[in-house]
């Protein structure tokens, strides 16, 4: 069931409230860091038939709003995620691609400071950590001969 709170979100975006909009936020809510292919499903078992474009244009309207976090792994697919505002990271698996968030590694936004900053007023560090998930830990060692 979608919440009132994600029209009440929408509207205070300045985004129109649609059915495919309330269904995108609920198929991110309810995943975990998905691609695009895997909200359009969500989102045609929510609510029926709507466009690929569509999807990838309200995304899109959502990140710009804030209401949706994109993330870009290098090699990897575009996911998103409602976790917005708070300027934590990922782990993104070698293997699988399995991306799990990370609380920031200082507890403050921006998290990071740069050595320099070249005149930039920094606001947030995007930080990507890259290794083997547990789940392809034993099959990676197996592979490279590591256990």
């Amino acid at each position: 069931m979608v919440g009132v709170g994600d029209a009440i979100r929408l509207r205070q975006a300045g985004l129109r409230v649609t059915a495919a909009r309330l269904a995108i936020m609920q198929t991110v809510r309810s995943g975990d860091h998905l691609d695009v292919e895997a909200i359009h499903r969500g989102v045609c078992e929510r609510v029926g038939q709507v466009s690929l474009q569509a999807v990838y244009d309200s995304l899109n309207a959502l990140h710009r709003g804030g209401l949706l976090r994109r993330i870009e792994p290098a090699g990897s697919p575009t996911r998103y995620e409602a976790r917005v505002g708070d300027n934590h990271h990922h782990l993104v698996c070698r293997g699988c691609g399995r991306v799990t968030d990370v609380d920031c590694a200082i507890g403050h936004a921006p998290c990071l400071e740069p050595v320099s900053n070249a005149g930039f007023v920094v606001d947030e560090a995007d930080v990507i950590y890259w290794g083997i998930c547990p789940d392809c830990h034993p099959v990676t060692a197996e592979v490279a001969g590591l256990d």
